[in-house]
């Protein structure tokens, strides 16, 4: 039998592979991208208490907004922690920040600390919606504590109509923030642009009080559920946050303390225009910062990255770091 030549033999070996291969199929539709995000919550427990942090969405302030610093300055410790900047509509470079509320079960009480911005805010008002990803209805909280009463903490008291969202609560308000944002003549006094938390805040006093509902408390007042004020005054006059201890275990719902993480933490000094005592907001902010890494206390930040809670660690003499809470399970003491 004469042999069949090597370039024969591949050339045939080849053309068996080719066909033993599947034939190629119509390559199948693109696939959709989804926009929507998981739920925004997570739960953890504190001592005997299980506390949720729910995210309202999103602010984005521009960049002049903040004080005592410059955009140079800003916009490299930005780039160094690779916080995303975007240009807003009015050609604003814009940094994002969160905006988160906190839920406390004592598992006889529902607390809400803050409400989030409800219908004031076009890129928040999403906590009802994560309220009900968690398992809640707004009718099963009966008490919300307001760290204070900018309108990314209070409109969510009220829907559209102006109607009671949580129509079995009962609202505490910080009483130097009532008698400030209460102040109609301090409102005239402001442009309409800066009228907002004024108007939102004598609504939610209006329509909360006229159900009996409603309660300005005091330095040293009893609060519900055992959560302890703690001033913390220059943000706004009557800026608060709240403590809880329950087995051991600190937690301290700060509000405001922060407003941007790649900023404050390494230089206490930077303040927002939203500040209204700008120089007792830094030293409220800096007297804080201290205790906390002291203290080690868990966290909960209004404008913290989500969930917002962690602990502060010192970096040196004046300058801090965020150390966030790691994803786990609720693990039941």
């Amino acid at each position: 039998m004469t042999s069949m030549p090597s370039t024969t033999r591949r050339a045939c070996v080849a053309a068996f592979i080719t066909l033993a291969l599947p034939l190629p199929v119509a390559l199948a539709a693109p696939v959709s991208m989804h926009s929507e995000q998981v739920p925004g919550y997570y739960r953890m427990k504190v001592g005997d208490l299980e506390v949720t942090a729910l995210n309202d969405g999103f602010v984005y302030p521009p960049l002049e907004k903040f004080r005592n610093t410059d955009a140079d300055t800003i916009k490299s410790r930005l780039e160094n922690l690779f916080a995303p900047l975007r240009t807003g509509k009015d050609g604003t470079v814009q940094v994002g920040t969160a905006v988160n509320a906190f839920l406390v079960n004592t598992g006889q009480q529902l607390v809400l600390i803050d409400t989030g911005s409800g219908a004031c805010i076009d890129s928040a008002g999403h906590l009802l919606k994560n309220l009900a990803a968690a398992g809640y209805k707004p009718e099963q909280i009966d008490t919300v504590l307001l760290t204070h009463s900018h309108a990314d903490h209070s409109c969510g008291l009220l829907d559209k109509q102006d109607k009671i969202v949580f129509t079995n609560a009962h609202v505490y308000m910080p009483k130097n923030d009532t008698n400030y944002w209460l102040d109609k003549n301090i409102m005239s006094k402001l442009p309409e642009a800066n009228q907002v938390s004024f108007k939102v805040s004598q609504k939610v006093a209006d329509v909360y009080g006229a159900a009996g509902k409603f309660t300005s408390f005091t330095e040293g007042d009893t609060l519900p559920a055992g959560l302890k004020a703690m001033p913390s005054y220059g943000h706004t006059p009557g800026h608060t946050g709240y403590q809880l201890t329950s087995n051991g275990q600190n937690i301290l719902f700060w509000g405001d303390i922060i407003h941007n993480h790649t900023l404050q933490f390494a230089d206490p000094s930077v303040a927002i225009e939203f500040d209204i005592n700008v120089s007792q907001a830094v030293e409220t902010r800096k007297r804080v910062l201290t205790e906390a890494a002291e203290q080690k206390p868990w966290i909960a930040g209004a404008h913290l990255p989500f969930p917002g809670i962690g602990h502060v660690q010192a970096q040196g003499t004046g300058r801090y770091n965020w150390v966030p809470v790691e994803y786990s399970p609720v693990v039941p003491e």
